[in-house]
């Protein structure tokens, strides 16, 4: 392996079908697509500072790297990419990307980061953008902080655990998503998904998981969460009480207590949800939207 130190690259395509090279300290700039194309290359101590810097490339480690915001669209069309400890301002990062892993990464400008990728392994990954990971599958994620609205549309084969999101709109479309031990806030959690598992979670949202396909809560808590439920058929155990709950499409719900109790015959059939709860403080008629 050829190893560059403290070198500046510049120009278009400056390291292009790049082979076996260990690059240490330097700087990729004022150059689009340096490394297009590359094949087994660790960086480490790198800056990029321009425009499409791996795309089409493979086998690639990078540790205590930056992207700076002008490196945008920084890592597409790769296979097994591993990034550690580094700081990525530049959006739209990682897209169509396999055998993807990223641990102590900070995703300063997530927007739109992050997009149909598969086997993808997150660890302790800060991520501040909407649409994030849209259109993923076959992820394994631990200690996400997310801050932005629209995570996870589309995605499929999902585990997440021990993470915080505060993300409007986030599991939207998505099937097999399984999250753990982990705090969501954001309206409309969860809207026509299948298969949506939710383990000891804290949940804040307005009319959360609804229009949902096999929704599967157990030991969760609900904070300040309305019209939930609606048209969703569920196994659900709700340790607390719940603000209100809006026209359940079927299956099992058991809550501490239950605020308002929304069941619009027109509109579904009461008798297919089974109700365990100590008490059901309000049966309005319609909801006051």
């Amino acid at each position: 392996m050829t190893e560059l130190r403290q070198q500046k690259f510049v120009g278009e395509r400056a390291l292009f079908h790049g082979r076996d090279l260990r690059i240490v300290d330097s700087v990729f700039e004022d150059g689009e697509s340096p490394l297009k194309e590359s094949r087994n290359i660790e960086l480490t101590g790198c800056m990029f500072r321009w425009k499409y810097p791996l795309w089409y490339a493979e086998d690639i480690t990078a540790e205590d790297c930056t992207w700076y915001d002008t490196a945008r669209a920084g890592v597409w069309y790769s296979n097994r990419v591993a990034v550690k400890d580094a700081i990525i301002e530049a959006p739209k990062n990682f897209r169509r990307c396999a055998g993807l892993r990223l641990e102590n990464v900070q995703l300063t400008n997530a927007a739109e980061t992050l997009w149909n990728c598969r086997d993808v392994q997150m660890k302790n990954v800060l991520a501040k953008g909407d649409y994030f990971a849209m259109n993923c599958a076959d992820m394994e994620i631990e200690g996400l902080r997310l801050d932005g609205n629209y995570g996870f549309d589309g995605a499929k084969n999902v585990v997440i655990r021990g993470s915080k999101l505060l993300t409007k709109d986030a599991f939207w479309n998505t099937e097999n998503v399984t999250v753990y031990d982990s705090f969501i806030s954001g309206e409309y959690l969860g809207w026509n998904a299948k298969n949506l598992t939710l383990v000891d979670c804290t949940i804040e949202s307005l009319q959360g998981m609804c229009y949902i396909e096999n929704l599967i809560m157990k030991n969760c808590k609900l904070l300040d969460t309305t019209y939930a439920f609606e048209y969703s058929t569920m196994d659900a155990e709700i340790v607390n009480r719940v603000d209100s709950v809006l026209n359940p499409g079927g299956g099992t719900l058991r809550a501490a207590g239950i605020g308002k109790l929304i069941l619009e015959k027109e509109r579904v059939d009461p008798g297919k949800t089974e109700i365990f709860c100590e008490a059901v403080e309000e049966r309005p008629e319609r909801p006051e939207w």
